[in-house]
């Protein structure tokens, strides 16, 4: 069994070196760990996890705000990443502040005293900032489906991932959820919750539990089945059929 972190570093490890994808390491950090954490990324390949600390019940009424919606757009994230990765050494400004907005979210996040509202309008800067890394991030139709979310209550949101299509989230007060779906009604709506778990194992069954009489039939009928003899000879081909 391996913990979090080397569950992540394999995810990346198949993904990026193995299928040669053009692809981040967040969502593998993040589907591994679970729950609401800050990721910094070092220059040494180093990966950290730290979890924010908020309460419980500060936890739920931020859950109360969000809400998830399917733009009903696929995407290929690694044709995405690959254009923004070329574009990187030329929006260092715009990173920058993307990367003081993350900072100044935590502490929204992990102040009591700070208003949830606050966190709304921060997404919607942080957005407005992605959505210039390259052209391939937002489209005419996400803009325009950003552009209802705000109409219908929002006060701020994203696109998650690596942009294109998929699934956008957006901060919405509580009160106004309702004019929101309305607004949105053309779109799927996605009932979610924080979960704290992360990746775990649901069924782990080593051959040793195995019932011995079930083991035993299993090697029968796997005998039985074997095509070939290796001290057979293979049988002559078959001629095909209305070949000349």
């Amino acid at each position: 069994m391996c913990d979090k972190y080397r569950l992540a570093a394999e995810a990346i490890h198949v993904e990026q070196e193995l299928l040669r994808e053009a692809v981040g390491s967040q969502d593998q950090v993040s589907a591994a760990h679970g729950g609401l954490n800050r990721i910094n990324f070092h220059s040494d390949s180093a990966i950290e996890v730290n979890r924010i600390l908020i309460g419980a019940s500060r936890l739920a009424e931020l859950e109360q705000h969000l809400a998830l919606y399917f733009t009903g757009f696929s995407r290929t994230a690694s044709e995405i990443a690959q254009e923004q990765l070329k574009m990187t050494p030329h929006k260092k400004q715009e990173l920058n502040r993307m990367l003081q907005l993350v900072d100044e979210a935590e502490t929204i996040l992990s102040n009591a005293n700070c208003s949830l509202n606050e966190l709304g309008r921060l997404l919607h800067e942080s957005w407005q900032i992605k959505r210039t890394l390259t052209q391939k991030i937002s489209t005419a139709n996400i803009d325009e489906i950003y552009q209802a979310g705000l109409d219908g209550g929002a006060l701020g949101g994203k696109l998650l991932g690596a942009g294109g299509g998929g699934f956008m989230l957006f901060y919405v007060p509580p009160e106004r959820r309702g004019a929101l779906r309305a607004r949105l009604k053309n779109l799927l709506c996605v009932p979610f919750s924080f979960s704290n778990r992360g990746s775990h194992v649901v069924v782990y069954e080593p051959d040793e539990a195995y019932d011995q009489s079930l083991s035993h039939e299993r090697s029968l009928v796997y005998s039985e089945h074997t095509p070939i003899d290796r001290h057979e000879p293979a049988p002559a081909p078959m001629a095909r059929q209305g070949t000349a």
